[in-house]
């Protein structure tokens, strides 16, 4: 399997020729509806051999294979680098085994859409965390219409999980966690009401979703994870945590996270790992790879790697130009993203330092837009970082977005841990 970067001049058809794969299996692993492809975009070509093509080296084939060079000469006896004749096929290494667990976020419809999806990911799933349980104040939580989703999720071998959130009608909400956590009362109630949830709808455990914790409710918060922690493993529920992402303790508005503390108390932490750029900022990268970096390397100097659950985008953001403040971006999953590229005719760029791709195009009222998103060029950057940093595994908000490539590149990259 490698990942193919489309040239001025190629179309589906010249490229299943160079490559000798069908147009049709090339649309599947893409997902693409229409075939107008444009230059700059990804195209994930799923084949165990590469065709090798006129000026190509091995580093490049490399490259685009993912897989160090050294395994790829190994792996070809009798191949000389000098002399890579057009046309010859080329076996692109297997990777060595690392086994991964993958998380995967649902919102839960209370619909035949949340077995269809539990389905369809099984066989690239270990967790499904179930969105989402609001708290309230005193401790309560919300319901959800989720049993089925349950009962499905066991039956394919993978592990449902409850999401527990901060979410209000209008936001996640400080104030309202911080009321919880300084009334002792509320938050024996909700340690309380959470493992009756677990207990008696038959999760595998849960995971919290707290965020914007406020500075001063720091320590509050990971002793209440700890005590939520002692209750729940009394009989082996799993507590996980989404955080969101850090590289120093000097960002005010992530004081309240306690990453050595937290990483103390759960069993693992998916990290949101996404939205340095965002609706509220200026155009750029949702998850730049050096940012991405950075985190992974602060949370292990405060937790064990096998902890560490990185947490991908499956969305990017459109942003009007030139950029106002007073503008917010957009939302646009990744696979949108590439559908209107194609549809506008719009060149795709690819940021090097930030391994992420983006696109300009102008709509229908001629205004400008830049877009940027993630594809499988920089899905498959993150998954390398796995197994860079022997993390416990790789998750994605969220799955009913869609990205056809993911699935593709996780069996390339692991082998998904299964709940057994």
């Amino acid at each position: 399997m490698f990942v193919y970067t489309v040239r001025p001049g190629d179309s589906l058809y010249t490229i299943s020729q160079k490559y000798r794969i069908s147009v049709d299996m090339i649309r599947l692993v893409n997902g693409l509806i229409s075939q107008n492809i444009v230059p700059g975009q990804a195209l994930l070509i799923n084949k165990v051999t590469y065709t090798v093509q006129p000026g190509d080296s091995l580093y490049e084939i490399a490259q685009m294979a993912y897989v160090p060079l050294n395994r790829l000469i190994n792996v070809n006896p009798g191949l000389s680098p000098s002399d890579l004749q057009p046309g010859r096929e080329v076996v692109i290494p297997k990777l060595p085994d690392y086994v991964a667990s993958t998380l995967s976020y649902i919102y839960i419809t209370g619909t035949d859409v949340d077995i269809s999806l539990i389905n369809d990911f099984a066989p690239y799933s270990t967790y499904y965390s179930f969105f989402e349980y609001h708290i309230s104040s005193d401790g309560s939580l919300s319901g959800l219409n989720e049993l089925k989703a349950i009962e499905t999720a066991w039956t394919r071998d993978t592990a449902p999980l409850a999401t527990i959130t901060n979410l209000t009608a209008s936001d996640f909400s400080s104030e309202l966690t911080s009321q919880m956590l300084n009334s002792p009362s509320a938050r024996q109630n909700l340690i309380h009401n959470i493992y009756k949830l677990v207990s008696t709808k038959g999760y595998a455990g849960v995971n919290i979703d707290f965020e914007r914790i406020k500075a001063e409710d720091r320590d509050m918060f990971s002793t209440f994870l700890s005590n939520l922690h002692d209750r729940l493993s009394q009989e082996n529920f799993l507590l996980t945590i989404a955080v969101p992402p850090k590289t120093s303790e000097n960002i005010p508005w992530l004081r309240g996270y306690d990453y050595g503390a937290i990483g103390a108390s759960v069993d693992f932490m998916f990290i949101m790992a996404y939205d340095w750029h965002h609706m509220g900022s200026e155009p750029g990268p949702t998850a730049p790879i050096d940012e991405v970096k950075r985190t992974i390397e602060f949370a292990l100097e405060r937790m064990d790697s096998t902890k560490i659950m990185l947490g991908v985008p499956l969305y990017g953001y459109d942003w009007q130009l030139p950029y106002n403040p007073d503008t917010l971006a957009t939302a646009i999953s990744n696979q949108n993203a590439v559908q209107l590229a194609m549809s506008k005719g719009s060149v795709i760029n690819y940021s090097e330092e930030d391994q992420s791709p983006y696109f300009y195009y102008v709509d229908q009222h001629g205004q400008r837009h830049v877009v940027w998103f993630e594809d499988s060029r920089s899905m498959a950057k993150k998954m390398q970082l796995i197994t860079e940093y022997q993390l416990l595994g790789i998750g994605a908000w969220q799955i009913g977005l869609g990205f056809p490539e993911g699935v593709w590149l996780l069996t390339k990259f692991f082998n998904i841990r299964k709940v057994t």
